[in-house]
C-alpha cells in the first residue's frame, strides 16, 4: 500500500495537497500536531483493495464475463442475504435456466452450451453475482467513522485556532450540559469581535431572551383556574400540589380552593393529599376516571381554583395515553412537572410524552438538588414550555419561586473546575459536535 505523507502550516492546506494528489476519494489514515504545522498520512482510494481485496471472478464456459455486484457501505449483511435469494414463488431452478439478456459474441453462439456457475464464497446462484462479505463491510464502517472523527479533529482544531473566543464559550457549554444541537444554534451569530467575558455575556442574554416564563402579575394562585400537576414518578406533583394550595390559602382563604386527585392506583396516596388538605382546611375529592372528573369539576365550577394531582407513571407507560385523553374534553390546563436534575434525552422523552395534553407550561422541581441546571433549561428553552414555578425544596409553601430568569442562567452557565471529570478536553468537544444529530458541524455554522 503506497501510504503517502503531507505537511502544511494548517490543516486546510493539508488537506488541499492531498485531495490535489491522491484525489477526492483519498483516505486519511492518521493526523497529528508537529512543530509548524500538520502532518497527515493518507492513502489513495485505488490502494483500498490492499486492504479489502475484490471477490474472486469467475469466468463461465460460455466466455462472457459476468457483472460483479459490489454492495454499497451502508447495506446491511441482512440485504446481502437477501440479495442472493431469488425472487418469491420462483423455485430457484427455473431462476437458474432464465434466458440471459446478453447478446452472446458469434463465437459463443458456436459453442456447447454452459452448465450453471459453481457456488462458492463470495457468489450467488443468479447470474453469478458477488456479494461482499459482512466482515469486510464492517470494517469498511469502521474506517469510515475513524474518518470521521479524524475530520472532526481537523474542524475542531481549525476552529479553535481561527475563533479562540467561541471555541471556548462552546466548551463552556457542552460542560454544562447543553445539547449540542442548543449550543450550535446559540452561538450561531455571535460577534466576532467580542472578548470572552462580553462573549459569555451575549450568549446568556440570547438564552434568556428565549425563555419563556410567568411574572408576578400572572401568578396562576390569583388568576384562579383548572389546574392539573402531571409528570412522571417521583418528580413531587404532591408536594408541588400542596404548596400552591398554601399558596392560594394564604391569600385568597381555604374557601377559595379545592383539591382533587385522580391517584386511585399507589398506595396511600390519595390519603397523603387529604392530610395536607386537613392542615389547610380545604376539601379533597377522588375522581377515578374522566366521568367522574367531569363531575366533581362541574360541582366545584364556582371555585376559584382547583388544583388536580395527578398519578405518577413512566413517560413510556401506555396509561400516559389514558391520562392524556382524561383531560382531553375539559377547560383542565396542564403543567408538567420537570426533574432539574434529569438528563436532557429523559425529560424530552417526558415532553414528547406529555405533549398531547396541550401544555400551559412546567414548574422545575427538585432545583436545589440538581449540580447543573443547563439540561433541564436546555429542555425548556428548546420545547417552548413557559416556566411558572421552581420548587427548590420540601418546605411547604416556602419552596415554591416565581422563575428569576437571571439566576437560573447564572447557574446553568457556571463553569466546570478544572479538575472535574466531566470537564472535556483536547479535541473532544469537536468529537461530541460530530456526533450531533446534524452530523459534523463547525462551531460556525457550516458543515465540516
Amino acid at each position: 500500500m503506497n501510504v503517502r505523507k503531507f505537511i502544511a502550516a494548517t490543516a486546510r492546506d493539508a488537506l488541499r495537497k492531498v485531495r490535489e494528489t491522491l484525489g477526492p476519494d483519498a483516505i486519511i489514515l492518521s493526523n497529528r500536531g508537529i512543530p509548524g504545522g500538520v502532518e497527515i498520512m493518507a492513502v489513495a482510494a485505488r490502494d483500498m483493495e490492499l486492504i479489502v481485496p475484490p471477490p474472486r471472478d469467475s469466468l463461465p464456459p460460455s466466455g462472457r464475463i459476468d457483472a460483479t455486484v459490489v454492495a454499497a457501505p451502508e447495506r446491511s449483511s441482512a440485504d446481502d442475504r437477501a440479495a442472493t435469494r431469488p425472487a418469491a414463488g420462483v423455485p430457484r431452478r427455473q431462476e437458474r435456466s432464465r434466458p440471459e439478456t446478453a447478446v452472446p459474441s458469434p463465437a459463443a453462439a458456436a459453442r456447447p452450451p454452459a452448465g450453471p456457475p459453481s457456488v462458492g464464497e463470495g457468489s450467488s446462484t443468479d447470474g453469478g453475482a458477488a456479494v461482499v462479505p459482512a466482515a469486510v463491510m464492517d470494517e469498511i464502517r469502521s474506517l469510515r467513522r475513524i474518518v470521521e472523527q479524524q475530520l472532526a479533529g481537523f474542524a475542531w482544531g481549525e476552529v479553535a485556532r481561527s475563533e479562540p473566543v467561541k471555541t471556548e464559550i462552546l466548551r463552556q457549554m457542552l460542560d454544562a450540559g447543553f445539547s449540542p444541537r442548543f449550543a450550535r444554534e446559540l452561538l450561531a451569530d455571535l460577534p466576532r469581535e467580542l472578548d470572552a467575558a462580553q462573549a459569555l455575556a451575549w450568549v446568556r442574554g440570547r438564552a434568556e431572551r428565549g425563555m419563556l416564563t410567568i411574572d408576578g402579575e400572572r401568578d396562576i394562585v390569583d388568576q384562579g383556574g383548572i389546574y392539573a400537576l402531571v409528570g412522571p414518578t417521583g418528580v413531587g406533583k404532591t408536594t408541588t400540589a400542596a404548596k400552591l394550595a398554601a399558596r392560594c390559602v394564604l391569600r385568597h382563604g381555604a374557601r377559595k380552593l379545592a383539591l382533587v386527585t385522580t391517584d386511585g392506583y399507589r398506595i396511600g396516596a390519595h390519603e397523603q393529599l387529604r392530610i395536607y388538605g386537613r392542615i389547610l382546611g380545604v376539601p379533597v375529592h377522588l375522581a377515578r376516571d374522566a366521568k367522574d372528573l367531569r363531575a366533581t369539576l362541574h360541582d366545584l365550577r364556582h371555585t376559584h381554583m382547583v388544583l388536580i394531582d395527578t398519578m405518577g407513571m413512566s413517560q413510556r407507560d401506555r396509561m400516559v395515553g389514558e391520562q392524556v385523553a382524561m383531560f382531553r374534553d375539559s377547560d383542565v390546563r396542564s403543567l408538567l412537572l420537570l426533574a432539574a436534575t434529569g438528563r436532557g434525552d429523559t425529560l424530552d422523552d417526558v415532553v414528547r410524552a406529555y405533549s398531547g395534553l396541550g401544555l400551559a407550561g412546567c414548574v422545575l422541581t427538585k432545583v436545589d438538588e440538581a449540580a447543573s441546571l443547563a439540561s433541564s433549561l436546555d429542555v425548556v428553552i428548546r420545547h417552548e414550555l413557559r416556566l411558572y414555578y421552581i420548587s427548590n425544596g420540601q418546605r411547604v409553601p416556602e419552596d415554591l419561586h416565581l422563575p428569576n430568569r437571571p439566576y437560573l442562567l447564572h447557574r446553568a452557565f457556571k463553569d466546570l473546575p478544572e479538575s472535574s471529570p466531566h470537564r472535556l478536553a483536547g479535541v473532544e468537544p469537536g468529537l461530541m459536535m460530530a456526533g450531533g444529530s446534524e452530523g459534523m458541524l463547525s462551531v460556525g455554522g457550516q458543515r465540516g
